[in-house]
């Protein structure tokens, strides 16, 4: 069964938050931050939901590497570069795109007398990360998803947004929600299409939408997986530069046998439709795990050889924790810097795709900012 973790709360924002830590820390923990202020934007109208909190696994899994069997699979290791990054962390890519609304854009703003405010700003608040559209809003959406790429494009970088609408979304978890059925949802994703310009953008396709459909019928799990095809389709339709990549849950979930053979169901092989697959959106495994993973998970999916794999490194810099907690637990790291350069063949990225400070409901309310989490992951 998998563990319901996610919870959304509409709290107002949602944007870049990435750390830097000391290059003498572990391997999966971020370096120094090469950062820049991105200007305000002339006009903002609406801005999207706070980033839910998505660290499913169906057990408690230990931190430690390839904790299970795989099904017709063998487990690889990442390549030599890993071990020798681990004394040069990634630095973070200036072409990623921090978007200036954010909770912990906010905080920092009004707590300038806050003995924490200094980590929080240089290590989370001036670094980018994914921007989170979890509500369902037809007639604000292209503005919406607009106002984020074209911030992007005017400086040159790129936006990372997360559409998040998907019908029966979580299985009816703390997550639930999206659009009302697969009809309204294709007319969500097509005016989400109509706002992602013409520049360089990264989209990451409905978490969890394949790893967890368990709690679907195999007619629903297609009906299903035919949207998603659909919507990498129409994404790549109206943004031919759009990188469209899809749910390969994380190294402690799925096997690559069988998530491979579900994102092949939606469409995740197609160059039509997709760039690829990401893993561990708001979890904690670490990236080498990650690595060897999606490897596998691209081996399973086949399709054209430039299909590659970006990872959430926003909380994994110290690993899983070993009993398998997902709600804020304790003595997790900030992980690798965002970057669209790492070293690893087929790895496109490392992202941040959960906002790290914005608490999964127990260190704070879940889905807003809360400082002291935040302290704790950044320092």
């Amino acid at each position: 069964m998998v563990v319901a973790a996610s919870v959304v709360v509409a709290v107002g924002t949602a944007t870049g938050m990435i750390s830097a830590l000391d290059g003498s820390r572990g391997s999966d923990e971020a370096g120094p931050p090469e950062t820049t202020r991105s200007p305000s934007l002339q006009s903002l109208p609406l801005v999207p939901s706070a980033s839910p909190s998505l660290p499913k696994s169906p057990s408690p899994t230990p931190a430690s590497p390839t904790p299970r069997k795989t099904a017709g699979a063998t487990p690889r290791t990442p390549s030599p570069t890993t071990t020798e990054r681990k004394q040069q962390p990634a630095v973070v890519s200036a072409r990623l795109y921090r978007h200036p609304d954010s909770q912990v854009l906010e905080w920092v703003r009004d707590n300038a007398g806050d003995p924490r405010h200094a980590v929080i700003e240089s290590r989370i608040a001036a670094q980018p990360a994914a921007v989170w559209f979890a509500d369902f809003t037809p007639d604000t959406i292209t503005a919406r998803v607009r106002a984020v790429t074209s911030g992007g494009s005017a400086l040159g970088r790129v936006p990372v947004v997360v559409p998040y609408a998907i019908p029966d979304r979580d299985c009816g978890g703390h997550s639930e929600g999206g659009a009302p059925d697969l009809d309204a949802y294709d007319a969500w994703i097509d005016r989400f299409a109509a706002g992602l310009g013409s520049g360089d953008v990264i989209v990451i396709l409905e978490p969890d939408s394949i790893a967890q459909s368990e709690c679907l019928s195999g007619g629903e799990r297609a009906d299903r997986f035919a949207s998603l095809a659909r919507a990498g389709r129409a994404f790549k339709a109206a943004n031919p530069k759009a990188r469209v990549y899809y749910d390969a849950g994380h190294s402690g979930w799925n096997t690559p046998a069988k998530q491979g053979e579900r994102l092949k169901q939606a469409g995740a092989a197609s160059a039509a439709s997709s760039d690829g697959i990401f893993s561990n959106v708001s979890n904690f495994h670490a990236t080498a795990d990650e690595i060897a993973y999606d490897r596998q998970v691209l081996d399973a999916l086949g399709g054209p050889a430039g299909l590659g794999a970006v990872i959430d490194t926003s909380r994994n810099g110290a690993g899983a924790p070993a009993d398998g907690e997902w709600c804020d637990p304790a003595g997790r790291k900030l992980g690798r810097v965002p970057t669209l350069s790492t070293g690893e063949a087929r790895i496109d990225g490392y992202l941040w795709v959960k906002l790290p400070g914005e608490s999964d409901g127990c260190k704070g309310s879940p889905g807003t900012f809360t400082a002291s989490y935040a302290y704790d992951l950044a320092r």
